[in-house]
């Protein structure tokens, strides 16, 4: 059996339920940061896919792929940095206790 583009696009789907899911559900934010990892990595598979499926250059999707990829790492830096600094002032890194944008 080989694996063809709708192979692909249910994994993707899958991905994307699981990540909006995630963010849906979860109080903590390394959860949330997770499920949005979970989100684009479920796009950067997509991509793949297409590029290697469509009758586009491969070379587009894989580079966009790359593109999101730096992009889920300059997030991921960043979120870690905030969640961090928040939980030196709360001591806690549930999303409730964060309704206010005061100290």
């Amino acid at each position: 059996m080989e694996l063809g583009l709708v192979h692909y696009l249910i994994l993707v789907a899958i991905l994307f339920c699981i990540g909006i899911l995630g963010l849906i559900i979860s109080r903590n934010i390394v959860k949330i940061l997770i499920s949005i990892e979970i989100l684009l990595n479920a796009v950067n598979i997509n991509f793949a896919a297409f590029a290697n499926f469509g009758d586009l250059d491969e070379a587009k999707g894989q580079v966009f792929a790359i593109f999101i990829m730096a992009i889920a790492a300059a997030e991921i830096a960043l979120g870690l940095a905030i969640l961090i600094a928040c939980y030196n002032n709360r001591h806690s890194i549930d999303i409730e206790d964060y309704t206010s944008l005061k100290s």
